[in-house]
């Protein structure tokens, strides 16, 4: 008479990889029973595939340069220029598309910076605590106190207008809302079973705040991550309206809306397009968000 035999590792392995389909296919139904969510998923997928694409398919990409075409200024919305064209003559719509590339690529690196050094100092402040936890807050509280755009506009003024220098600004004043966020996320975590049972094997701070820690954490900084890359695409645009952003002739949002503000009354379509373009990327990430903290069940300031 044969009898089975069972290995306990491999049926709690198992019976936690079938938990984590489980938890996906409940996330997945969640995410989709939220329509708002779809669209906005749509509506990201739509604009960075225009980005990605965005040298097959603008009708005139050299437009996207400092290229003058008098003979075609600011021409209304028609089947040849779908947004108009601005006041030299420049494709409205080929350079919406090719500005849509700088500002995913802005956000992307600002918010990649600001999570590397907000999530560190996080994890560092709410694991040690102590005088360190008191240092690191402060400091933070500081720079949360100051009003990102203002705290960005005065990085710019300091080291010059770029995009890069955008970035960075952006980026400087940013990373403080992460390390608040984890701070608070390790607080709540730091003495459960499986981080004493950490300590007790002997790990020390380092690898217990990065191999235990933050993992737990992850699912809060996914979804302000993902609700801020509309901010910040907002704040660029603002950076860039005033003139510390990319400089011409290079197409943003923000420095198209400034050139199209002197010309609301008579051609309008200058100034509108790019600003439509900013609310549909501001909106659609703000969808995303929102059902990823459905599914995630966590809450974000």
């Amino acid at each position: 008479m044969s009898t089975k035999t069972t290995i306990p590792f491999l049926d709690t392995e198992s019976a936690a990889r079938k938990e984590r389909i489980r938890q996906l296919k409940r996330g997945f139904r969640t995410f989709a029973g939220n329509k708002l969510s779809l669209v906005g998923l749509a509506m990201i997928l739509t604009l960075v595939a225009a980005a990605l694409l965005a040298p097959y398919i603008a009708p005139f990409p050299e437009h996207a340069g400092a290229g003058v075409y008098f003979d075609q200024a600011s021409e209304p919305p028609s089947a040849t220029h779908l947004m108009g064209t601005d006041t030299t003559g420049r494709d409205i719509f080929s350079r919406v598309l090719f500005g849509a590339r700088l500002s995913l690529l802005m956000s992307g690196v600002v918010l990649s910076i600001a999570i590397s050094i907000g999530v560190t100092l996080g994890l560092i402040a709410g694991y040690l605590g102590g005088t360190t936890n008191t240092v690191i807050m402060r400091v933070t509280d500081i720079f949360l106190a100051i009003p990102p755009t203002l705290l960005a506009m005065a990085v710019v003024a300091a080291t010059g207008a770029s995009l890069f220098n955008v970035m960075v600004a952006i980026a400087f004043s940013w990373w403080s809302w992460y390390a608040r966020l984890v701070q608070g996320e390790v607080l709540s975590i730091k003495e459960d079973e499986f981080i004493e049972s950490s300590r007790a094997l002997g790990s020390g701070w380092v690898r217990t705040t990065f191999k235990e820690i933050l993992p737990n954490v992850v699912s809060p900084i996914t979804v302000k991550a993902t609700l801020d890359m509309g901010f910040v695409i907002l704040v660029g645009a603002g950076l860039s309206f005033l003139g510390l952003g990319a400089q011409p002739p290079t197409p943003t949002w923000g420095a198209m809306i400034a050139q199209g503000r002197n010309y609301v009354t008579s051609f309008w379509w200058i100034a509108v397009f790019p600003g439509l373009a900013i609310s549909f990327a501001v909106l659609g990430f703000n969808f995303i968000g929102d059902g990823l903290r459905d599914v995630l069940d966590v809450e974000v300031d």
